[in-house]
Order: structure tokens, then sequence, then C-alpha cells
């Protein structure tokens, strides 16, 4: 960590390969699509090489990356609702979608989730896959606990309704 902070490319390649995986799930989660995750996480990282000056050690790294990831991925939802331009994931053009590894359940819960609305994705992602409570996304999205509380409510019966045979 501290050789990267000094600015060592292979350092910071090291962090990247042991944290890609949990920024691009979060990233793919968070976007809807593979190819938007894709930038979404080069962005988080290129951020991440730029501010690692400022990881002061008070948390463990990881923490402190998904955190910052968490204010990427909302910034860029934020940068994308002011040029007005969303862009709605075409469920049936995404080939690679992960899927359940028990093949009798037959589920692909990833595009389950891509198939939510922006912001009931969202709130689904950061409450009930991230952990995060209400308040804390309602203040990050700029909307009240009551709409976070409403989106998450309308995200599951979505995918209730999606992943019941």
């Amino acid at each position: 960590m501290t050789l990267a902070a000094a600015g060592d490319a292979q350092a910071f390649e090291r962090l990247y390969r042991a944290h890609v995986a949990r920024v691009y799930s979060l990233a793919r989660r968070m976007v809807g699509s593979e190819e938007d995750a894709d930038e979404a996480t080069q962005d988080v990282f290129v951020r991440a090489w730029e501010k690692l000056g400022s990881f002061r050690g008070e948390a463990a790294f990881g923490t402190w990356l998904h955190r910052l990831a968490v204010n990427a991925l909302l910034a860029r939802r934020a940068g994308r609702k002011r040029r007005l331009r969303w862009e709605v994931p075409d469920p049936e053009a995404e080939q690679g979608a992960a899927t359940v590894e028990q093949p009798e359940l037959r589920v692909d819960f990833e595009r389950a989730i891509t198939q939510l609305p922006p912001g009931a994705r969202e709130v689904f992602v950061l409450h009930d896959v991230e952990g995060f409570k209400h308040r804390e996304i309602a203040d990050a999205l700029g909307v009240t606990p009551g709409t976070s509380k409403a989106q998450l409510h309308r995200a599951r019966t979505i995918l209730r309704r999606h992943l019941t045979p």
C-alpha cells in the first residue's frame, strides 16, 4: 500500500488485481451492463490512483476502495442524469450474464437485477447486496429514507415476480 501511494505502478497493480473482482461486481450490479461496468471499474481505479495519497489507513484499504467505488458510481449516475442520457440495458443483448451454479434452479439473478429500473436497482444493490442503511442510501442518492424504502420494496417485488416460476 505504501509503495503504491508513493507512485509504484507495480504495487498499485497488485492492489488492482486483489480488488478488481469486487469493484467490477459492484459496478455490474449498479450500472446494469457489462460494457458500462468495465468502463466504470476503470474509472474507479483511475480515481483510486489519483486519491491514493488521501488514504489514511483508518480503515482497511478494501473498505476505503469500496466506499470510493460507491461514490464514483453514484457520481457517474448523477452525471448521466444531468445529461439526460438514460441508457436502459437490453437484457436480450446481454450474452455473458452470470447465472446461479445450480443447474436445476436455472435462475439468472444477475440478469434479473439488470432488468430493474435504475433507481430501484441502485437501492437494491446498495441495501441488500452491499449492506448500506436507508439513511446512508438516501444521503448518497439525494432522496428521503422513505423513497429508499419504497424503491427497495419495488425492486424486491419486481425480482420476486421475475424469479418465481
